[in-house]
């Protein structure tokens, strides 16, 4: 990169259809980046303006001749086959979600490009997300809205969260937001992650492998989980056979991580109390999807974290922020370890 020759952005926007993100029209409202939306997160920042041009395009129009000569790709999903070729100028991808496992396996990363997620961005609001549905499930939300959809007017007594026992696997920023706002009002939260690092609003954290010792006294059960080779299939049948029958579940982070026929037929038992899922595959539910028809079960359309009208702001603040660093040859924010998947 030289002064006399400007960056090239390439942002790829998707149209919103069933198995693809966006999944629906309401989806692609949200989360596209428009030219307005880029220049508005450029307004400020005169020392890089003018040394960066961009080009907003979408699906794959114009991918294979724009990624010709571009040094940067802002998206969500690309075609990653002979990408080397194609773009021999990219040096940065920067995915705007969190999760990246639509970019696996990795074996298309060449030597010196650079993957970066939104990871953190949306916090706030899958915090807030996961204190609603801690306290749904606290108070028989799930199993009063089925008694409505019966005409089943039967009184459904809770109690206060405190001194409540909920299992976060996966402590990162999403998990995490939810247990700094559930923690003040008393839960026992056990964080479940790699290395048992310790993290804010949870009473102790253990690693993966001590997992069996905590799922029997789970009260709520959260996974806030990546999907990677290591997540899927986590919480089986014989782990969900661990759980006692009045503990509730929430999945806000990838349908692969928990199998979903046992839940539904646990629910159909009222071996669990209830369940908040927020996470599916594919998107949107088919229409003949069991999963609709389930009782104790409260289906969310992937909205835990897609902040309505700040998704695009809040991710582009990220991004220009690491464009300064790269702009500077610095190290990047949000670097997805290609081993780790996340």
């Amino acid at each position: 990169m030289t002064n006399n020759k400007k960056i090239k952005i390439h942002i790829k926007n998707n149209h919103g259809r069933p198995g693809t993100f966006p999944c629906d029209l309401e989806g692609e409202k949200n989360f596209t980046i428009t030219k307005e939306h880029f220049e508005k997160a450029l307004e400020n920042e005169t020392e890089i303006k003018d040394q960066i041009e961009f080009i907003i395009d979408w699906d794959e129009d114009n991918f294979n001749s724009s990624m010709s000569n571009s040094d940067i790709l802002l998206t969500y999903d690309f075609p990653t086959k002979n990408l080397k070729e194609i773009a021999p100028n990219l040096k940065w991808i920067h995915c705007t979600a969190a999760g990246v496992e639509h970019m696996f396996p990795f074996n298309w990363v060449y030597d010196g490009l650079k993957i970066t997620n939104s990871s953190g961005v949306h916090a706030k609001k899958a915090g807030e997300f996961g204190l609603m549905s801690v306290l749904m499930l606290q108070n028989h939300i799930p199993k009063i809205v089925t008694n409505q959809k019966n005409k089943d007017f039967i009184s459904t007594f809770g109690n206060p969260i405190a001194g409540k026992n909920i299992v976060l696997i996966g402590t990162g920023s999403l998990g995490s937001s939810m247990a700094k706002l559930v923690a003040p009002l008393g839960a026992n939260i056990i964080g479940v992650n790699k290395k048992g690092k310790s993290v804010e609003g949870c009473s102790k954290t253990i690693t993966i492998d001590k997992l069996d010792s905590v799922l029997p006294i789970a009260d709520i059960l959260y996974l806030a989980l990546p999907e990677t080779p290591e997540t899927k299939n986590m919480i089986d049948k014989r782990r969900l056979d661990l759980l006692k029958s009045t503990c509730g579940i929430v999945n806000i982070g990838r349908q692969s991580a928990l199998d979903y026929e046992v839940l539904c037929d646990k629910l159909e038992n009222n071996d669990l109390a209830g369940a908040i899922l927020d996470v599916f595959n594919p998107e949107p539910i088919d229409k003949n999807s069991r999963l609709w028809n389930i009782k104790n079960l409260i289906i969310t359309p992937h909205v835990s974290s897609d902040d309505n009208g700040n998704y695009v702001k809040l991710t582009l603040e990220l991004f220009v922020k690491n464009l300064k660093l790269f702009i500077k040859k610095k190290e990047l924010t949000n670097q997805i370890d290609k081993e780790l998947g996340y």
